[in-house]
């Protein structure tokens, strides 16, 4: 519960206020004075009459009615504190700082039930406890530093830790990113962080809110309800960075299956910000540059100019661009070889655009109003500018601030010398803009932001999906475990998912009668081992009838062998998908190329089910791969779209049949013209 006295309190009391400001209620205390807050402020400390020259009272007891308090006192006393509050002061929120709760010990835990419990019964807001505090606009109640420059459209951030807040704002600050709001939710006993972005989706006011949300997460609580209010937000048009930190391996260590040994958390925790639209980073320096990206003018292509006077920067910001995705493009012809003769010689314009350490600020002006006006194939530009230590870089800096303040193209400056040049990108941050100080940084949260795909649409593609028939064969599998074929077979079916044609028998005659009709060549695959490679329980190419009878033979050998399946022999390139239901998260459907890559190379994209086409599409994209799948070097490639189609069909079959825990297809077998199911493994728990 998110309250008007938490967010715009009219009175504030600390709670534990000290004189002595390298104590909590004494930075905080400061930062509220500091900060400029309008409304009353007070403070409790038995041993003093004024704290920093507020009016001190020696018990909770003493104040008038107040609208928020924080608490900086030991874990112990807090519960009563808030009692007396909340009862006879009409406090209505509440920030703890204080540690020593859920955190630590069970007896800590229970202290925290008990404030939970009298803030819900007077309909107060709680913030904590063991974290640094909330900033706003209204109210700077933390005990931390830096203190950002705040303003309402700089950027909100929501962050499960209050350190790892303090250490975002560090990198934020030296970068010139301006904040709307901090809120550092520590235990997130009432509201975490899936609260506060719910509160911002439901009241959100496009003329007056930020647009910029930026996340740290240490424990997803609620996949569902994060998906849904980051995606809403997002639509109504605002942009969503956030870091997941703790995503373990540990999931996969018992798994059985090919999804089971490459599916981890981290797999659910990248399908659901896929799903959401969520710009995924992975730490505070790629954070903080992809908020300060967001905060430029929306990227119209992929096609970017580098101006610069530092030859190797330029080209480590084209390689981390290519990289990315992003192009370089060459400039040359009538227009490229005009611009160099007004350079001084020596001076390149393929692209990079290098006018050399002795370049001038007019130099700079020429270059950016060629690719603004005269270079179509340019959508942005990126500035490398420090200081060669030959002049000041305030005129140079002047240019950038003009010409970002005009131009339709978005600029990005990299102002690298933040010492040597340090008043210079100073003045030029106090002008409001940003700096990217590392072109290595801003090329990988460039070509994040740029892959990233949009929210996607809720609905479920049902069509050619035999639900009601999925529903009679998942009820009709009488145990657990990995099912039989003929079930794995019948599910494929009633998904719409092409299958090859197949017959498992125990008996040779049967096995040899089929293969004769199919004709040969044949695959013959044991049944009842999980990994049949592993333990020769695979034989492809097998052309004649006796060859069949003595593989046969040799596999009902195998341990666990409980019977041979025969498949004709296809070509094609093999890819995999498959899918693991994941704790609160639902299933988390992967997919790549198939065969043993899957598990060599782990190169496989993850989604949440249901998966919409533009979903599917965008994790077939999204593969290192790729070009394998499109076709390359003389090869055909294999058909994207029913490879997308069985993606979409799995995910609706899954979404119907939870039961369903582990599941692999793999291989697919694709042509250009069909992608066909060979093996399939599917594991079920009731």
């Amino acid at each position: 519960m998110i309250t008007t006295q938490l967010l715009r309190p009219e009175s504030i009391v600390v709670v534990g206020a000290s004189n002595n400001v390298h104590k909590p209620g004494g930075a905080i205390l400061k930062n509220l004075i500091n900060g400029g807050y309008q409304g009353e402020l007070r403070a409790v400390n038995p041993k003093e009459k004024e704290v920093l020259g507020v009016p001190a009272f020696a018990d909770v007891n003493d104040l008038p009615d107040t609208d928020l308090a924080v608490l900086a006192v030991p874990a112990l006393m807090c519960p009563d504190m808030v009692e007396t509050l909340a009862s006879k002061k009409q406090t209505r929120a509440f920030i703890i700082l204080s540690a020593g709760f859920g955190e630590e010990t069970h007896e800590g835990a229970l202290l925290e039930e008990r404030i939970l419990e009298t803030v819900n019964k007077y309909g107060a807001s709680l913030i904590g406890p063991n974290c640094i505090g909330l900033m706003n606009t209204w109210h700077h109640s933390v005990f931390s530093q830096p203190i950002p420059n705040l303003n309402p459209k700089g950027v909100d951030l929501i962050s499960s830790s209050g350190a790892t807040a303090v250490f975002i704002l560090e990198s934020a600050v030296t970068k010139g990113l301006q904040f709307n709001s901090v809120w550092s939710v520590g235990n997130a006993k009432q509201i975490g962080v899936e609260d506060v972005l719910q509160f911002m989706d439901e009241n959100f006011d496009p003329e007056k809110d930020s647009h910029l949300k930026l996340l740290y997460i240490e424990s997803i609580q609620n996949p569902d309800r994060l998906l849904f209010h980051a995606s809403s937000l997002i639509r109504k048009g605002c942009k969503i960075a956030a870091i997941k930190a703790g995503s373990s391996e540990s999931g996969s260590r018992a798994a059985s299956s090919h999804t089971g040994a490459i599916a981890s958390s981290d797999s659910a925790v990248e399908a659901l910000f896929r799903k959401a639209g969520i710009v995924r980073c992975f730490s505070r320096e790629e954070l903080t540059t992809v908020g300060c990206v967001f905060t430029l003018p929306e990227l119209k292509g992929k096609n970017f100019a580098i101006i610069t006077h530092a030859g190797g920067p330029g080209v480590m910001l084209t390689d981390a661009l290519s990289k990315g995705g992003l192009n370089v493009p060459k400039l040359e012809g009538e227009v490229a070889e005009e611009l160099k003769a007004q350079l001084f010689p020596g001076a390149a314009v393929g692209n990079p655009i290098d006018i050399l350490a002795t370049g001038t600020p007019e130099h700079l002006r020429l270059c950016i109003d060629y690719c603004e006006e005269k270079l179509d194939n340019i959508d942005a530009m990126m500035a490398i500018f420090g200081t060669p230590g030959l002049v000041t870089m305030f005129e140079m800096y002047d240019v950038l601030h003009e010409k970002m303040q005009t131009c339709k193209k978005p600029i990005f400056p990299i102002l690298p010398s933040i010492n040597t040049a340090g008043a210079e990108v100073s003045a030029f941050l106090a002008k409001g803009h940003v700096n990217f100080a590392d072109e290595v940084t801003l090329g990988t949260a460039l070509s994040r932001i740029v892959n990233a795909p949009k929210p996607a649409v809720p609905e479920i593609e049902l069509f050619g999906v035999d639900v009601p028939r999925i529903r009679r064969i998942i009820d009709s599998i009488p145990e657990d475990g990995y099912i039989a074929p003929n079930y794995v077979q019948a599910l494929l079916h009633a998904a719409g998912i092409p299958l090859v044609d197949e017959f498992v028998s125990d008996n040779k005659e049967e096995i040899v009668a089929f293969a004769r009709r199919c004709g040969f060549p044949v695959v013959a695959k044991v049944v009842g081992p999980v990994h049949k490679s592993d333990v020769g329980g695979v034989v492809l190419n097998i052309k004649s009838e006796q060859h069949l009878a003595l593989e046969f033979d040799r596999m009902m050998q195998i341990p666990d062998a409980r019977a041979i399946m025969v498949q004709p022999m296809l070509k094609g390139t093999e890819l995999f998908v498959g899918a693991k239901y994941e704790e609160k998260f639902g299933h988390v459907v992967l997919c790549g190329l198939g065969g043993i890559f899957v598990e060599v190379l782990k190169d496989v994209s993850s989604g949440l089910a249901p998966l919409s086409y533009e979903e599917a599409y965008s994790m077939i994209h999204s593969l290192r791969a790729y070009k394998i799948i499109q076709g390359t070097r003389g090869q055909k490639g294999v058909n994207e779209d029913k490879f997308a189609e069985i993606i979409v069909r799995l995910s609706t079959l899954l979404r119907f049949a939870t039961e369903i825990k582990e599941m692999d297809i793999n291989p697919l077998l694709a042509t250009e013209k069909a992608v066909v199911a060979v093996d399939a493994r599917i594991r079920i728990e009731k």
